[in-house]
């Protein structure tokens, strides 16, 4: 499929691309060209196209993490298609073991599952793994600001999306070291931006 000016490959075993989430990608890469210098994190990456389009518009490393066997294999060769396979660090990883304590980044990037456990069903023709966020949806997200907080550089962000506004406000209700600094509606749902407390 076409993801902005990326073509993505992917399979039915893995989530299909929205091509809505090229507004994420475009965010990022706006939010990296004021943002401090240091390579981008995408967290639940599926396929690497979010991550992707938005260092081929900023160009920066990429590290990407996703549990799927069969996403990575795809995000690395998304990664070679689109020229940047030198950029970009895929890594078949759960959240807590992916980074190393050392590493740092300008800017995470996370899809996480955000569709609540009870409405997975209504979604058949998607993994249910890849949409399952937990009974109110933001399992996913929490996990993923677990592993986000400790690895950010000063003024760096967390661009995270999510289903929706009332999950926004739950999750920014939840928060310590972060806050939420913008919320945007997208088409398929909302992109959050988050920075630390002290930036």
């Amino acid at each position: 499929m076409t993801f902005g000016s990326l073509e993505i490959s992917f399979s039915a075993t893995v989530l299909r691309p929205r091509s809505w989430t090229t507004q994420q990608a475009r965010w990022a890469a706006e939010i990296l060209g004021s943002g401090p210098a240091g390579p981008v994190l995408e967290l639940c990456a599926g396929v690497g196209q979010i991550g992707l389009l938005a260092i081929s518009l900023e160009p920066r490393p990429l590290v990407c993490v996703d549990s799927s066997a069969d996403a990575c294999r795809f995000a690395r060769r998304n990664a070679e298609a689109a020229g940047l396979a030198d950029l970009v660090d895929v890594r078949e990883s759960d959240l807590d073991t992916a980074l190393r304590a050392d590493e740092r980044f300008a800017l995470v990037v996370a899809d996480p599952p955000w569709v609540p456990s009870g409405d997975v069903r209504r979604f058949p023709e998607d993994p249910p793994a890849s949409i399952d966020g937990g009974p109110d949806g933001l399992d996913g997200a929490r996990a993923c600001l677990r592993a986000t907080t400790r690895h950010l550089l000063p003024g760096g962000a967390v661009l995270l999306q999510l289903g929706d506004r009332d999950q926004a406000d739950t999750l920014g209700r939840e928060l310590d070291a972060l806050l939420v600094t913008e919320v945007r509606d997208a088409t398929g749902g909302v992109l959050v931006l988050l920075r630390s407390d002290d930036a």
